[in-house]
């Protein structure tokens, strides 16, 4: 007998449950590439901000198995590193590193989100033939979907502001994203002072997919979202309402940007260096390609480099040097 539930919690058990995809021993890695996968440079860029924005602790939420931990670790081996994940602590993280399942409260610190909001659960709603917004509901087991009861006040208070739907043809769908707004603002409580960035794939208004964009990963390939804890299960984050939200829970000042032009804002850019460099310095140029093809990566439009990067600061100024 298939069993329905909302998108909401049928992410949540797949995701998090005791036989969760994110609880499985080869963890994100094993299914997708992020920046942190990608090239050691989009650590030192993030050490460079900790450096600028003067502040020793770095807190890194949605943790993963410690890679950008144990990155940051080798570059500035100063700073203080807390990681914040729901899976038990990596085995190859070294000693001097932190762990936990609560973002710590009162620190002074550059907190990262790094492809953490897109899996925060959140539901998925379509209108009907009359113009209805209803919640989707689906079957656990074989991914098939059915209109469920009219969205919630809640959620229709969300959608009314950050993506209306009325008069939306029938098919259109929305992910209310206020579970993502709720988490990003405890994040941003929790912090004393310092530098929050959440760098995700997003939207903001008038640029919405109008038919969503839920999806899953399974080994490094696009798949159907099919919530039963064997492939990720995502959707893009309305990145202007967790700005929002940020703001609300303390932060002073936003900066949303592309993770190409922040990048390219600490110093991170994909020069070749120069040919000369090969007869004076083999070993030297060798590696400069390596980092240019690298940043390239980190950077290419259409890819890693159209992230969305949401920086804030609370009770402190935003390094210059990120502002547009």
């Amino acid at each position: 007998m298939e069993r329905r539930l909302t998108w909401k919690e049928a992410t949540r058990r797949a995701l998090y449950g005791a036989e969760g995809f994110y609880r499985r021993a080869e963890g994100p890695a094993g299914h997708f590439r992020t920046s942190v996968h990608a090239s050691p440079l989009f650590a030192r860029a993030l050490a460079d901000l900790a450096s600028t924005a003067g502040l020793s602790t770095v807190v890194d939420v949605g943790a993963g198995r410690g890679e950008l931990l144990i990155a940051l670790c080798r570059i500035a081996p100063g700073l203080e590193l807390i990681g914040v994940d729901i899976a038990d602590r990596p085995e190859a993280l070294p000693p001097s590193i932190g762990w936990g399942a609560e973002i710590p409260a009162g620190r002074n610190a550059l907190l990262i989100a790094n492809e953490w909001l897109d899996n925060v659960p959140a539901d998925v709603v379509e209108v009907d033939g009359h113009g209805v917004p209803r919640v989707v509901e689906v079957d656990a087991h074989t991914g098939h979907e059915r209109l469920g009861p009219p969205v919630g006040d809640q959620d229709a208070r969300w959608l009314a502001r950050w993506w209306p739907l009325a008069g939306a043809e029938p098919g259109t769908r929305a992910e209310p994203g206020g579970p993502r707004d709720a988490a990003w603002a405890g994040a941003v409580e929790r912090l004393e002072r310092g530098v929050a960035v959440a760098i995700d794939y997003g939207h903001v208004l008038g640029e919405r997919p109008p038919y969503g964009s839920l999806t899953g990963y399974r080994q490094g390939r696009q798949v159907p979202p099919v919530p039963d804890g064997t492939c990720d299960v995502t959707c893009h984050v309305a990145m202007d309402a967790v700005a929002a939200a940020g703001a609300a829970a303390g932060a002073h000042d936003t900066v949303l940007t592309t993770q190409r032009q922040a990048l390219h804002a600490l110093g991170l850019t994909a020069t070749r260096p120069p040919y000369e460099l090969a007869r004076t310095d083999p070993t030297g140029y060798l590696a400069g390609l390596r980092d240019a093809g690298e940043a390239g990566e980190l950077t290419a439009r259409g890819g890693l480099g159209d992230f969305h990067w949401l920086t804030q600061a609370k009770n402190m100024p935003l390094p210059t040097r990120l502002r547009p």
